[in-house]
């Protein structure tokens, strides 16, 4: 029952901007932590950027100064601003939560995954 759909990527040229997005849906009950990762073709998925329920916000040393991951907690969203974009950003942006669902005994919590959205900088 719960779910989450990135949506805010697509081609853009090195130096510009893009907003990720993504919004859990379904019987939730807390979510804790939630973050971006990203891969690229041949590479390993990675952790771009993660913010713990508290707000409290990590980045990659690759995109420190240049990206910034929030949220909305009213609305069960993450956000990742993406400034000043280089070719190396070019990946599938993946969303993760840390989710407790609704109903669960013992308000364990989930990894949950985002199908991803495509990023690609290129002039």
């Amino acid at each position: 029952q719960v779910q989450l759909v990135e949506s805010g990527g697509g081609l853009v040229q090195p130096g510009g901007s893009l907003r990720l997005s993504c919004a859990a849906s379904g019987s939730i009950f807390s979510i804790n932590a939630m973050g971006w990762y990203r891969q690229a073709p041949g590479k390993q998925r990675e952790l771009v950027a993660s913010i713990t329920s508290g707000g409290s916000a990590n980045y990659a040393d690759s995109v420190k100064g240049r990206f910034t991951i929030s949220r909305d907690y009213a609305k069960n969203t993450v956000y990742l601003q993406m400034n000043s974009l280089k070719p190396e950003d070019t990946a599938v942006y993946y969303c993760n939560a840390h989710i407790i669902p609704s109903g669960t005994l013992y308000y364990t919590s989930s990894d949950y995954w985002g199908l991803g959205t495509q990023v690609t900088v290129s002039s």
